[in-house]
């Protein structure tokens, strides 16, 4: 058997939260942002559960990545965030991607293309980052012929504070999109990521665009999260040691042993995305969680001891039964036990983040 740290990956769960997300968008259609790798999972087992549940529009980053998603969707809507250029054009005619145009360079060159293919046009209602600003959207709508030439089927926008229900830059963002919606009649709007669609009705508009919520991690701060976890990261024990009073643990000898300790030494270090911030010790930028992430095993939740390093880490099972140490092979690093945002918050970061980072060395293992 292998000694690579193991992905669990129940999509079962990831379409039971799908649904879910689905049945508080309303009347909205429910589509599925799955970029960057379907955050770590695998764009072709995520794009086929959802597909088979009834998915019909997808959004990626990557024109590699739309290409993916055709491959195992011959007629989904697939929308290309990160826009248009002269390399990509090629490729979004091939695999008849929908790319989202963010700038009149980008309009321009869309309109040059000369094809009756759609695009999406996004405007930016505040979050300064893609997009046409207002005023420019306004214009662009003004022209008739320019809007046939381009064919636009979505109009979109993107929360910057949906994770925060009670801020007041939700309702100012709303508001301009509103504005702007007005004057492109007859085309579809989209505004609410995960957390927007826990905003209500009021941001669902004609589809919603779900990500983090799908894969199990939390949309919304400071709020239960109903979402069903997905992900289950383990690593294999590949030694137990037994550490004595006064010796440390780890590079830099920053976890000094303040008693007999069982120590477990496992096969995931942060070339596997599993982050050194998370360390039990001697890690300087992460102030929220001082003492460290924990693992777990067979019922006990064990600390982390000392610096993550590339390939292992090492936890403290000294409270763990020998029987079962001896009967147990794998730490949980998040999961069902570990909400993958708790093991998040403990390397100072978010759930996007841990996910995303996923390296290839995981062994992913599909419940269907």
């Amino acid at each position: 058997m292998s000694t690579a740290p193991t992905l669990q990956i129940d999509l079962n769960a990831l379409v039971s939260n799908w649904k879910t997300l689905a049945s508080h968008s309303g009347n909205a259609e429910t589509s599925a942002v799955i970029k960057a790798d379907a955050y770590g999972l695998g764009i072709e087992p995520v794009a086929t559960a959802l597909s088979k549940a009834g998915c019909k529009t997808f959004f990626v980053a990557m024109a590699h990545e739309g290409a993916r998603v055709r491959a195992c969707n011959k007629e989904a809507d697939i929308y290309l965030l990160n826009g248009l250029f002269p390399d990509t054009v090629d490729p979004i005619l091939e695999h008849r991607l929908k790319p989202v145009l963010s700038s009149r360079a980008q309009i321009s060159l869309w309109q040059k293309v000369g094809n009756s293919n759609p695009c999406a046009i996004h405007v930016d209602t505040g979050m300064n980052r893609l997009g046409l600003d207002v005023d420019e959207a306004i214009d662009l709508a003004a022209d008739q012929s320019e809007i046939v030439a381009l064919n636009p089927d979505l109009l979109m926008s993107h929360l910057a504070c949906g994770d925060e229900p009670d801020d007041p830059m939700n309702g100012e963002q709303l508001q301009r999109f509103v504005t702007v919606k007005e004057k492109f009649a007859g085309i579809r709007a989209s505004f609410a990521n995960s957390a927007g669609i826990m905003l209500g009705p009021d941001y669902h508009f004609d589809l919603t665009r779900p990500g983090i919520s799908m894969y199990g991690g939390e949309a919304v701060n400071n709020v239960p999260n109903p979402m069903k976890p997905v992900v289950t990261a383990s690593a294999r024990i590949l030694q137990i040691r037994d550490g004595k009073i006064g010796e440390t643990v780890g590079y830099g000898a920053t976890a000094t042993l303040n008693r007999e300790t069982k120590i477990a030494v496992c096969s995931a270090g942060y070339a596997d995305g599993f982050h050194r911030a998370a360390s039990g010790a001697g890690v300087s930028v992460r102030g929220a969680i001082p003492q460290g992430g924990f693992g777990y095993l067979d019922g006990y939740k064990i600390p982390l001891l000392g610096r993550v390093s590339m390939d292992l880490c090492a936890f403290d099972v000294t409270e763990v039964p020998d029987q079962t140490l001896n009967n147990c092979e794998w730490v949980e690093l998040f999961g069902a036990n570990i909400p993958v945002d708790d093991a998040a918050r403990a390397c100072g970061t978010i759930g996007y983040e841990l996910l995303t980072s996923l390296g290839s060395r995981y062994r992913r293992e599909y419940k269907h």
